[in-house]
């Protein structure tokens, strides 16, 4: 199992992301987001970033020609869709991860073709019954609404290959509290 930190949006929060311990980064390259990042702004601090902690790029409905051309400029190791997409509007030659919101009580698309399945919330900074998650036939990232504080329940209940964060860690909109970080990942990782 491992941490993803997703939301970033600078250099410092990227760094005190790897040293506390994160194995994958988010950059959300979606202008809505309060979160939202440009290539170029990511190419200014991506080459700080470790060669082993993976640069995962977040789009929602975006072109697939687009996200080859930002995953190649700034050298993302998975897209993680988000919107509408269907396996034909996949990227070439990039991993990826499908994002579902886990509504209505029931796991979504378990048989999607993507190397791994984020669930998320309901809505923005909301949790799902994570036990709905236990025995997930593939690799499953757990989100939405997960903070250091309930994040070892979700891990200990969902049994999920990966943890992913973004709000409940900041200290404001793309801005990340590097305590409440650091203890975010040791409490996902704790044994």
């Amino acid at each position: 199992m491992f941490v993803k930190i997703c939301g970033i949006t600078n250099r410092e929060d990227a760094l005190a992301a790897v040293d506390a311990g994160a194995r994958a980064l988010g950059f959300i390259f979606y202008d809505k987001s309060p979160r939202g990042v440009t290539a170029a702004q990511v190419e200014e601090f991506a080459g700080g970033i470790p060669k082993e902690v993976w640069r995962v790029g977040v789009f929602v409905n975006e072109a697939p020609a687009k996200i080859e051309e930002i995953g190649m400029r700034v050298g993302l190791d998975v897209a993680q869709l988000h919107g509408a997409e269907t396996p034909e509007r996949h990227p070439r030659g990039m991993r990826v991860w499908k994002a579902f919101r886990v509504t209505q009580g029931a796991i979504p698309c378990p048989d999607y073709p993507a190397e791994a399945i984020l669930l998320d919330g309901p809505a923005t900074g909301k949790t799902f019954d994570w036990t709905l998650a236990a025995g997930f036939p593939g690799k499953l990232i757990v989100a939405g609404g997960l903070d250091e504080n309930n994040v070892r329940e979700a891990v200990e209940r969902a049994q999920p290959w990966a943890i992913d964060v973004s709000s409940g860690i900041e200290a404001a909109p793309g801005r990340k509290d590097h305590a409440r970080m650091k203890r975010f990942i040791e409490a996902a990782l704790k044994k």
